[in-house]
């Protein structure tokens, strides 16, 4: 009776994959990991991890490309992806998204969202998210030094978008002052571009939840983690049940920890042995006159005095700190605080310094009575 139901059953799930087309089922399949591939999009901008995002956007590529989706929803998604990824880049200007290579990242990004006009349905979002859009390409421009460029982007934006006259006379006030730092800047920062991009982004996905994947992923995960902690545990040796009882509760907590998988778990754990558990291996062989002969030239030549001072001149190459070095860093505290090296870093180049190069400079300056 039982291999008849068994029968019965791959019976009927055969008829059911035949009556349905596969075209279809593909479809839909690779609907759901489109929608899984934006969501983690979706997360890793607000988490602000550039390389998870980097590698999200290639794999939504590579599945945007599929014949079969032909959604509009599929279409806007990708355009809202389209969107991140140049606000993502919007401070590296050396970035080309468009054929004219003088188009910034965020200037792109401005093209790309008056496109998504009728997916957001807050006006005053969309609005708030434009403007940040034009007072930020051109507030990049003057933190990297670059006055030139920054003019030259109010003149596109002038030309190609519907530019608020009110905007355009303040944003070139900025520009002919030259004022990094302006509480009109400041109020429009990149930070508060980010912050209201991420509201976007939630109630586009209350209102287009792509989370069936995660969903079901999340089911799956649950119930492999309830049937490894319902499994009883295994009946030891003698000589290791006399062990006390308090180590066997340590090693099956650390048991515990170690099955919790993360849901997005990018990197793909190295399966060969590792270097420490191979053998040393060592191998005698004679040696011949002329390989003897540069052995024992090599130590010489090693151990000369000579070398060793190349060495230490090698080693004791200190970078000087410029003038124009030390008004970087003293814009970057001024707007970052002091103790936020990493970010300060980012906002300008220190000629290769690390964070703790910088805070020893600081203190330098500080000692020196140059700063406040």
């Amino acid at each position: 009776m039982e291999c008849e139901n068994k029968e019965e059953l791959v019976s009927d799930s055969s008829s059911t994959i035949e009556s349905v087309s596969f075209l279809q089922v593909t479809a839909v399949a690779s609907g759901w990991m489109l929608d899984f591939m934006f969501v983690s999009l979706c997360r890793s901008f607000k988490e602000g991890n550039f390389d998870e995002f980097n590698e999200n956007l290639s794999v939504f590529q590579a599945l945007s490309q599929c014949k079969s989706l032909e959604e509009a929803a599929h279409k806007e998604k990708s355009l809202i992806c389209a969107f991140l990824a140049r606000v993502m880049h919007g401070k590296q200007l050396d970035v080309v998204f468009e054929e004219d290579e003088s188009v910034m990242p965020l200037m792109s990004a401005a093209t790309v969202w008056s496109s998504l006009e009728n997916s957001v349905e807050d006006e005053s979002l969309f609005k708030n998210i434009t403007v940040l859009l034009f007072v930020q390409a051109v507030a990049v421009c003057l933190e990297k030094g670059q006055r030139a460029s920054a003019s030259s982007v109010l003149k596109w934006f002038e030309k190609r978008h519907a530019f608020p006259r009110n905007l355009g006379v303040k944003l070139s006030t900025v520009v002919t002052k030259a004022e990094t730092y302006h509480p009109f800047l400041m109020n429009f920062s990149f930070n508060r571009l980010l912050e209201t991009i991420q509201s976007f982004l939630d109630n586009y996905l209350k209102k287009n939840p792509s989370d069936f994947l995660i969903k079901a992923a999340t089911k799956i995960v649950q119930s492999s983690q309830s049937i490894k902690d319902s499994k009883p545990v295994e009946v030891q040796d003698s000589t290791v049940s006399e062990k006390p009882k308090e180590t066997t509760q340590k090693e099956t907590t650390q048991k515990n920890k170690k099955t919790k998988c993360k849901l997005l778990y990018t990197k793909i754990p190295d399966l060969w042995t590792p270097e420490t558990m191979k053998k040393p291996c060592v191998s005698v062989r004679r040696l011949s006159r002329n390989e003897l002969c540069q052995l024992t030239m090599r130590k010489t030549l090693e151990n000369s005095p000579l070398k060793k001072n190349e060495k230490h001149k090698k080693r004791k190459t200190p970078k000087k700190w410029t003038p124009q070095l030390d008004k970087y860093l003293k814009e970057g505290v001024k707007r970052h605080g002091q103790g936020n090296w990493s970010r300060i870093l980012l906002d300008y180049d220190f000629e290769g310094r690390t964070g703790t190069m910088l805070k020893d400079r600081w203190r330098v300056l500080l000692r020196a009575h140059k700063v406040g």
